[in-house]
């Protein structure tokens, strides 16, 4: 089904309905993400994902706490940081999150890299969190087949969501395949690459042909592939034109010209490759 509307929803594999798009709030700090998210909810948006080492869970939970929006109509993602990996700590750290959330539980937590030696353990702790009914969804983040496969060797609850770097530039045709044989939902963060594609003819042309932005062409094309997509604002206006995607449909032709774009080319972090020794989510 491709989305028409801004609340509509993916199942995922355990009947969780959750939004093809949110609002994504990495590396925003203090009144600018309290803003940020009642801008949003304002908008229409009903989907916020944050993470613990983001350091901003305490101004998501009031900005949802101040809304009009009922709780209960949000779906709040929040993540595990690399540092609190592990059974115990894992669970401490949700604990943690729940805290500045102000939340009795989230919809989405994530493990939010696949940290050697660690993941397994992690997601013991999620699958019991799941079980106490403490998150409504589990599911990982930078994870590849290899990793997915690692986990689904002992794992008992399969996770529901992948949230994944994801952009024209890097389409990760066989993840996005293996994700959707398996019941995972792939999920897009930095789907916009940080703005490199802006003046990418290939776009430009798309965009002017509907009379849309290059980033509402590149969220759409997400949205027609199946993967969820959570872009990152603070500005009110940007919150309020990301999510004017629903009035135009990319033809096939198209989808693919984007997807020939792919140059297997990262703005983040390799998950193969990754080192974040030090990073801790104490503020």
């Amino acid at each position: 089904m491709v989305a028409k509307h801004l609340q509509d929803c993916t199942t995922l594999s355990n009947g969780v309905q959750m939004p093809w798009m949110g609002l994504g709030v990495y590396q925003s700090k203090g009144e600018e993400v309290v803003d940020a998210v009642k801008w949003a909810l304002d908008a229409g948006y009903r989907s916020i994902d944050t993470a613990a080492i983001y350091r901003n869970e305490e101004e998501v939970g009031r900005a949802l706490k101040e809304s009009s929006v009922p709780r209960e109509e949000i779906f709040v993602t929040t993540k595990v940081w690399n540092s609190d990996q592990g059974f115990e700590a894992t669970l401490e750290a949700f604990d943690d999150s729940l805290k500045r959330l102000e939340l009795e539980y989230v919809d989405l937590y994530l493990v939010h890299w696949p940290e050697a030696g660690k993941y397994k353990e992690t997601w013991k702790a999620l699958e019991k969190l799941y079980k106490d009914g403490r998150a409504r969804a589990i599911g990982v983040c930078n994870f590849n087949i290899h990793h997915l496969e690692d986990l689904m060797a002992d794992a008992e609850i399969m996770p529901m969501v992948n949230q994944v770097e994801y952009h024209p530039c890097l389409t990760q045709v066989e993840l996005l395949a293996f994700c959707k044989e398996n019941g995972i939902q792939m999920e897009a963060w930095s789907p916009l690459m940080r703005g490199q594609l802006l003046e990418n003819p290939v776009l430009v042309e798309i965009a002017e042909k509907y009379g849309k932005t290059v980033p509402q062409v590149m969220l759409r094309w997400d949205l027609q592939n199946g993967v969820v997509t959570i872009p990152k604002s603070v500005k009110q206006s940007r919150i309020i034109d990301n999510a004017n995607v629903f009035d135009f449909e990319l033809t096939a032709e198209e989808v693919e010209a984007i997807g020939t774009l792919n140059e297997n080319k990262r703005v983040g972090p390799d998950p193969d490759n990754f080192d974040f020794t030090g990073v801790t989510v104490k503020r």
